[in-house]
């Protein structure tokens, strides 16, 4: 009996785990520690930076968890979500909302004694605007990939706000390469997962919403924007030249798969495009950091 208990205890623990979504709210940790690195400088704490990427760890695993509890039904329906902790029963609405409070509150408490007011009150909105805004607005139209950038690309300029308790300029071009990236990123995932979001009357796809041309084209031309962008951190001095070489590069290669997809219609294209996205972002991130001023 005592076994079984145990065996049970730990699936509960797992369960909790992949409520809070690990890898994104990792990525979103992640983001925001890029963001503290370039805007530290001279400034830079250890101990600031791990409290800020736990901290967001939390409140992106707070705002994730809530949105699995009010698309539970959702998620029951869709092949890709059925097996979620919600949908299959190993974790109780009850026990899911209790989790999504303690999480939000410890990270946001964790981010007010280790940081600044700014860099909470960004986060909070950023909590509220991924799991009341942007949750709903996926039923309604694609206008929600747009409120759905915006926490998105909040994490590097939170991370930079951080570190210098200021906005400004430079958190802006983090924010802006992040926040466009999402949208061929975005779209390419709701390609490839037309059928199953159907079921659950989401509408994420540019235009009206097919696997034709038209969207490709719309793919194709934010990923472009993506190619400017990701010079201007060597433009106002937050990066060196070889950042640039490399975000260059990356771009063209991504813009690559568009124009693949503009040729060939498949899920098939969009896969390897979804793919390229998850690429793109890390590396240019990356060879930002390792070319920091």
């Amino acid at each position: 009996m005592q076994v079984a208990s145990n065996y049970s205890s730990v699936s509960k623990v797992k369960a909790y785990i992949e409520l809070l979504k690990p890898r994104l709210s990792f990525l979103v940790s992640f983001s925001s520690g890029f963001g503290y690195i370039l805007g530290a400088r001279s400034t830079f704490d250890w101990a600031i930076l791990l409290s800020l990427m736990v901290g967001g760890f939390l409140v992106s695993g707070a705002s994730v968890i809530i949105n699995q509890i009010l698309e539970k039904p959702l998620d029951e329906i869709m092949s890709r979500t059925k097996n979620r902790p919600l949908p299959t029963g190993r974790v109780a609405k009850e026990e899911a909302v209790i989790l999504a409070f303690i999480s939000g509150f410890l990270g946001l408490a964790l981010l007010w004694v280790s940081t600044n007011l700014i860099t909470v009150w960004l986060s909070l909105n950023s909590l509220l605007l991924y799991a009341f805004v942007y949750t709903p607005l996926k039923r309604i139209g694609p206008v929600a990939v747009f409120v759905g950038a915006i926490p998105g690309a909040l994490p590097p300029f939170i991370g930079w706000v951080a570190a210098t308790g200021v906005m400004g300029y430079e958190p802006g071009i983090l924010f802006g390469i992040q926040f466009i990236w999402q949208f061929p990123h975005f779209w390419a995932v709701a390609w490839v997962c037309d059928d199953d979001y159907k079921k659950a009357g989401f509408k994420l796809l540019p235009g009206k919403g097919t696997h034709d041309s038209k969207t490709a084209i719309n793919i194709m031309m934010s990923t472009l924007f993506l190619l400017p962008l990701g010079l201007m951190p060597t433009f106002f001095g937050m990066t060196g030249i070889t950042s640039a070489v490399v975000a260059t590069i990356c771009g063209v290669l991504f813009l690559s798969q568009t124009f693949a997809l503009l040729y060939d219609n498949s899920i098939k294209r969009a896969r390897r495009l979804m793919f390229g996205s998850f690429i793109y972002l890390p590396i240019v991130q990356i060879a930002f950091l390792l070319d920091k001023v």
